[in-house]
């Protein structure tokens, strides 16, 4: 129920964005059954070969401090907790 109500809000939010950006135009005219008339953007996607920097990455072995955490059990504990006395 929660998955459908998160989908159904963010198609409202993507609704009122395109709207808002001028990739959707919607124009209603009155009377007695409104005919409405939409008009989208144009999105195009493609590719292109270009000549770029790139970064390399060196991988070496390095000795580094690190810090550990030791955790003891206190003198006298049980292996399963005993629960608090009820009020």
């Amino acid at each position: 129920m929660r998955l459908i109500l998160v989908l159904l809000g963010l198609a409202a939010l993507v609704v009122v964005g395109l709207l808002a950006t001028g990739m959707i135009s919607l124009d209603a005219y009155g009377g007695r059954l409104p005919t409405v008339s939409a008009e989208t953007g144009k999105v195009s996607v493609g590719n292109t070969n270009k000549t770029v920097e790139m970064p390399t990455v060196e991988m070496r072995d390095t000795t580094v401090t690190l810090p550990t955490i030791e955790v003891q059990k206190a003198p006298g504990s049980s292996a399963t907790p005993t629960p608090a006395p009820a009020r």
